[in-house]
C-alpha cells in the first residue's frame, strides 16, 4: 500500500509518454526527461493523449509501483501545461491535497484550499523558528540539534 504524505514529492510530467511502455519506460522518462531521480520516492505522474488515464510511478525502497486510473467516461479536464505555475521545468510539482483533487477530475488551481502553512517569525534571542510542522522536501535540513527552548 502506498500512503501519500504532505511531505512526498510528486511531479507532472507534462508530455504524454507511450502508455504501452511499463515500468522500465516511465523509470527512464523520469530520469532522462524529467531529469528526477526515478529512485528517490517520490511519485511521478504521466497522462494519456487521449486524457482518460493517468499512470503513477513510485520506488518505495524494494521496487517499483506502477498504478494506473482510467475513467470510466470523460476525460481529465485541467493538466498543467508547462510554464502555468510559473516554472520553466520538465515536470510540474504538486501538493498531496493537489493529487487528491487531480486524481478526481478536478482543478487544484480553482479549489479555493487554506494555505498550507503560514511563515512564523524566530523566537526572540534564540534565531530558531518554532515550528511543529516538518521541514518541506525542498528545505534544507540542518544536522545540529535544536537549541533548547524554554517554557513560560
Amino acid at each position: 500500500m502506498i500512503q501519500i504524505t504532505p511531505q512526498m514529492r510528486i511531479f507532472l510530467a507534462y508530455e504524454s509518454p507511450d502508455f504501452r511502455c511499463g515500468i522500465d519506460g516511465l523509470a527512464a522518462i523520469c530520469s532522462e526527461q524529467l531529469r528526477e531521480d526515478p529512485f528517490s520516492g517520490a511519485l511521478f505522474l504521466f497522462l494519456n493523449r487521449k486524457r482518460t488515464s493517468v499512470k503513477a510511478l513510485v520506488y518505495d525502497g524494494q521496487g517499483y509501483w506502477c498504478m494506473q486510473k482510467r475513467l470510466s467516461s470523460g476525460r481529465f479536464q485541467w493538466w498543467p501545461k508547462r510554464g502555468e505555475r510559473d516554472l520553466d521545468l520538465a515536470s510540474c510539482p504538486l501538493a498531496a491535497h493537489e493529487l487528491q483533487i487531480l486524481l478526481w477530475n478536478g482543478n487544484p488551481n480553482q479549489a479555493g484550499e487554506s494555505p498550507l502553512w503560514r511563515p512564523l517569525q524566530p523566537l526572540p534571542g534564540r534565531g530558531i523558528v518554532s515550528n511543529l510542522m516538518p521541514p518541506l522536501p525542498h528545505q534544507a535540513r540542518s544536522l545540529e540539534p535544536p537549541a533548547a527552548m524554554t517554557w513560560r
